[in-house]
């Protein structure tokens, strides 16, 4: 399976790629970076406690290491994940139709430039993200140069701004670690998203969706991301699943970012109103990628998932709440994210 996805896609091209697309961010004199690096690890050493209070969710301690990158760090860590998460889905493909050996060859350029296009534009961006499939219990890795630049471009004091960035992306990692069944059923999402898949219909009908859907223009309203496009009912359904695993997280690590954020982060308020502006991108191409990438559906994310926890948390109380975590049946379906009393009504 492993050399599978490394004849299907040419991962030292996605990688170098990616890196110089991503470039190397804010330059910062040695002392400062050396500065920020410190205080971003201390800063999620600190958020585990918090999380903990908050939560009442209890991740064994150094279970999944923190881990402060640069851009092209970055871009590195997550050429590994994408290798593990795609492995299902390329042996599921090869199976069904394997490749000629000079298809495999050009191939695995044209997804190499693909991916790295796709983690050039991210790195770019990403503050900080949660690793679950790195083994064997997940990494938490901070983007250092991006943070800096952020917080910056923000204005904000960067102690605070530091430590809120720490506490969204601890949440995550005590998300995983303390509930360890996590890492494999999003997995097992994956792999039901493979069995799906039919490489010619994949090829010929996706890509012309996609065609036709930028000329009419995705930027400006019309379509959805890339996975909407070519996603058939049932892929579509799975990924409907997926998304409100992810609504339920992201939304949680926000709860909790505006939970604790007050007692600890004196200038939070600020914070929040403006990264809350710049999560809307800024020119057209911009938000003509982030649409097509699917980050506009992330940004829903947060606010869906926020609202569905706080309804929740606010009917029972978050030791009730957190019946979400003890088993996949109680994880949210698209519906009670969007009403949090039909979950209530269902799990408790």
């Amino acid at each position: 399976m492993g050399e599978r996805v490394e004849t299907m896609v040419d991962w030292g091209l996605a990688v170098s790629l990616g890196a110089r697309i991503a470039g190397e961010g804010p330059e910062v004199p040695r002392e400062q970076a050396a500065a920020a690096v410190a205080e971003l690890r201390a800063g999620a050493d600190r958020s585990t406690g918090l999380v903990r209070d908050f939560t009442g969710l209890v991740a064994q301690e150094r279970t999944a290491p923190v881990l402060v990158v640069d851009r092209a760090g970055w871009v590195q860590a997550n050429a590994d994940g994408f290798r593990t998460v795609l492995a299902p889905v390329v042996d599921k493909l090869t199976e069904k139709k394997p490749p000629g050996a000079l298809a495999q060859a050009v191939g695995s350029k044209v997804t190499g430039a693909e991916v790295g296009g796709l983690l050039g534009f991210l790195g770019s961006k990403v503050l900080g993200q949660f690793d679950p499939f790195h083994a064997p219990h997940g990494r938490l890795l901070l983007v250092a140069p991006n943070i800096v630049h952020v917080e910056q471009e923000l204005g904000a004091d960067p102690s605070d701004f530091r430590l809120w960035v720490c506490l969204h992306e601890e949440t995550h990692r005590v998300q995983f670690t303390a509930v360890p069944w996590m890492r494999d059923h999003l997995f097992s999402q994956v792999e039901a998203l493979a069995d799906t898949m039919e490489p010619t219909k994949l090829l010929d009908d996706g890509l012309r969706r996609v065609t036709d859907a930028l000329r009419q223009g995705v930027g400006q309203g019309a379509g959805g991301s890339l996975l909407d496009i070519v996603g058939s009912p049932e892929q579509k359904e799975i990924l409907d699943r997926v998304t409100a695993v992810m609504s339920l997280l992201e939304g949680h690590a926000d709860v909790v970012m505006d939970g604790v954020g007050p007692t600890v982060i004196p200038s939070v308020a600020r914070i929040r109103a403006k990264f809350d502006e710049r999560r809307k991108g800024v020119g057209t191409l911009d938000r003509i990628l982030r649409r097509l990438l699917g980050l506009d559906a992330k940004m829903a994310q947060y606010r869906d998932g926020a609202r569905f926890v706080r309804g929740v948390v606010d009917q029972v109380g978050m030791a009730q709440f957190n019946a979400v975590w003890e088993r996949p049946e109680n994880l949210p379906t698209p519906a009670e994210v969007a009403d949090p009393a039909l979950w209530v009504a269902r799990v408790l």
